[in-house]
């Protein structure tokens, strides 16, 4: 009997988006150019996530940290539409929120501006550890971008979660040449390593994507879901391996894709799905967000991305070569 209050928690990098699309280029001087649309939304590897997740029914908590300010303000309220539950979102007193100006390319690419603030100063304390493993699943992710979270305590909190029974998801983003000394304790508490491709082999080094999973489990991750963009997706375990190719779209922003994988994998394994489904889900939600701007575009509820997966095909071919 389940006695758990959420289907998930996600914890970790929570930011504002500021995007706009077509750029080309950066006006010159003073000048001015026009766009089609500007668009402010959450973001962010824990951001992006629960959004989609709750989107497609799952009973979600956030546990974040925001500024003191306008931005931290429309994030929470962002939050209660969506049916986020926002008990464990706190708000810094000493820097602002998280944020990130995107100037979206005609082919959907995203070079971005951020500056670092309130996701920095997550503390989640040992006293709350509780109440945020008061689900059946966690999602951590930003490592690398959590000053305080990544000092220890993201790891005593994974092992705390998988101690409890829980099923544990990791995700991160822009890794640097520390960022695996920084991963590789949390890697031992780990279910599904879910990085982009070009993540994991930055980090591992190695190029061959079966190679580059090993690393990963010889590290300590029970399983792999790496995110191959058009190629889909690529999932190694104890048991194997498979790919799930993604769907036919038009491109408009790959903003927030990889969130939006996570949040439907985390959604479908939670209501009872198979493996294999959940990355299905995810690669349909994926797909949705990059048709519109911004980390939760596209995507309007369970049974609309049902409809866009029985209609839109697929994209069939290989996440490695």
């Amino acid at each position: 009997m389940n006695t758990k209050t959420f289907d998930a928690s996600f914890v970790g990098l929570t930011i504002l988006d500021i995007a706009g699309r077509p750029v080309d280029a950066i006006p010159p001087g003073g000048d001015v150019h026009f766009i089609d649309e500007i668009r402010m939304n959450p973001a962010g590897t824990a951001a992006g996530a629960v959004m989609n997740a709750a989107k497609l029914g799952a009973r979600c908590r956030a546990v974040a940290c925001v500024g003191e300010d306008a931005m931290g303000d429309h994030i929470v309220s962002a939050y209660a539409g969506f049916g986020i539950d926002t008990a464990l979102v706190s708000r810094s007193t000493r820097s602002r929120t998280s944020a990130t100006m995107l100037t979206i390319r005609p082919n959907g690419d995203r070079p971005a501006l951020h500056c670092r603030g309130a996701s920095d100063d997550l503390l989640v304390d040992a006293k709350d550890f509780e109440a945020v493993c008061d689900a059946r699943y966690l999602h951590h992710g930003g490592t690398g971008l959590l000053r305080a979270m990544d000092d220890g305590q993201s790891e005593r909190l994974l092992r705390h979660a998988k101690s409890s029974g829980l099923t544990v998801t990791l995700d991160l983003i822009a890794p640097v040449d520390d960022t695996m000394y920084r991963l590789g304790p949390l890697l031992q508490h780990v279910d599904w390593f879910m990085p982009s491709i070009e993540e994991a082999r930055f980090l591992s080094g190695r190029e061959a994507i079966a190679d580059v999973a090993d690393y990963f489990l010889e590290a300590g991750a029970a399983g792999c879901v790496f995110k191959c963009g058009a190629e889909g997706s690529y999932v190694r375990h104890a048991d194997g391996e498979f790919r799930i190719p993604t769907y036919r779209i038009e491109v408009s922003d790959t903003t927030g894709c990889g969130d939006a994988y996570c949040g439907g994998f985390v959604a479908a394994l939670a209501s009872g799905e198979s493996l294999e489904d959940a990355c299905r889900l995810g690669s349909a939600t994926a797909a949705l967000v990059a048709t519109g701007l911004g980390s939760d575009a596209g995507v309007e509820d369970l049974e609309q991305t049902r409809a866009f997966m029985r209609d839109t095909p697929a994209i069939r071919g290989q996440a490695d070569e």
